[in-house]
């Protein structure tokens, strides 16, 4: 509590002193990063979606095990990926998704794999009625960063799962 002494002490040094009238309104600043930052985002995500045609057709032998070397690539890569000799660094399992979801899966794995320097990804495709185990190899050979894929070995996925080699 204050005493009467330190009141008029304080109205004597107040004498005269106009009261300040606030009336600038400064709105909260608004991040336009973020929204520039997102929209970037699905610019590359429809860049990367553009390589994924469900017409093209790859020479690829759906008897034996999904495998594509990318042209001038060296061919030893192929056998790394069969024996394991690659640890994936991310996993993207497409269990129960529909083929468009699964598309837009993959344009994010190859995003985040190049904004992330990954180099080996590990990509679940499951058995199901094997739609998507035959779409994903078609439509990873269509994209200029796969270097190369080959269906995982027992370790990681075997049949089910694919490996591919990201250029980083």
């Amino acid at each position: 509590m204050l005493d009467e002494d330190d009141i008029s002490l304080f109205r004597a040094e107040m004498k005269g002193v106009k009261k300040l009238k606030q009336d600038t309104f400064l709105p909260p600043r608004q991040n336009k990063k973020k929204a520039q930052i997102t929209l970037k985002d699905m610019r590359e995500q429809q860049d990367t979606l553009f390589y994924f045609s469900d017409e093209y057709e790859p020479l690829l032998n759906d008897e034996s095990a999904v495998k594509y070397l990318r042209e001038n690539e060296d061919s030893h890569l192929l056998k790394q990926l069969r024996r394991g000799d690659f640890s994936p660094e991310i996993f993207l399992d497409l269990h129960g998704l529909t083929r468009e979801q699964a598309k837009l899966e993959l344009a994010a794995l190859i995003q985040t794999c190049e904004k992330e320097h990954i180099y080996c990804a590990s990509v679940m495709t499951g058995y199901g009625t094997y739609t998507l185990k035959r779409q994903i190899p078609r439509w990873l050979v269509q994209h200029p960063k796969v270097r190369a894929l080959h269906q995982a070995p027992k370790a990681w996925g075997g049949d089910a799962a694919i490996l591919m080699l990201i250029d980083v």
